[in-house]
């Protein structure tokens, strides 16, 4: 992952970005997967390399805290998210996790195609449907977030349907030529 971001605050110093900071406890989050051990496996029993609803829990408390609920998903805490996809080879959440990559990677591409995206804590709900936010026609214009998600997904032993089918009618899959989309995502591998 790349060093982290900053903004500059009110006396014009430099500091770490909160989404940063965010994609930060996300790799934790990850090492724990990876581990089994950590703090964000402290006082419950956790296999390595599996994902559980607490670690689900966890990055969703992340990606919806207070300091960046009305920022836009950015790209280091998405990457973060695939990190921690790949990492885990046994799941127990009940599909929250790909839920949560997949909204999170919507709201990203959404953001960076121009669109006014929801405050976190709404448009990364369980309950919340992405297409009560993010039209397929405000995103579809964004080539370079197609590219950018199928690069994350190329190659990945684990797919995430869910996450497919939003890059088939969210972000735009539709733009490119049917001939041309098992390339783009790797379909065969998935």
């Amino acid at each position: 992952m790349s060093a982290p971001s900053t903004e500059t605050a009110e006396n014009g110093a430099l500091q770490p970005s909160c989404r940063a900071t965010s994609a930060h406890a996300l790799t934790i989050v990850r090492d724990g997967v990876i581990t089994g051990e950590g703090p964000t496996t402290k006082g419950r029993i956790h296999f390595s390399r599996s994902l559980d609803a607490d670690d689900a829990a966890w990055c969703a408390r992340i990606l919806t805290a207070a300091a960046v609920e009305h920022q836009p998903v950015c790209r280091a805490e998405v990457e973060a998210l695939f990190e921690i996809h790949d990492a885990a080879a046994e799941r127990s959440d009940g599909g929250r996790f790909d839920d949560l990559l997949t909204k999170a990677v919507a709201h990203h591409a959404a953001a960076e195609a121009g669109v006014k995206v929801p405050p976190r804590t709404v448009a990364l709900a369980p309950d919340t449907a992405i297409e009560s936010w993010a039209p397929a026609q405000a995103i579809k214009a964004n080539a370079e977030a197609l590219q950018w998600v199928a690069s994350q997904m190329r190659g990945k032993r684990r797919s995430n349907r869910t996450l497919m089918a939003m890059v088939a009618s969210v972000i735009g899959a539709a733009a490119v030529p049917l001939a041309q989309l098992p390339n783009v995502l790797d379909i065969g591998m998935m």
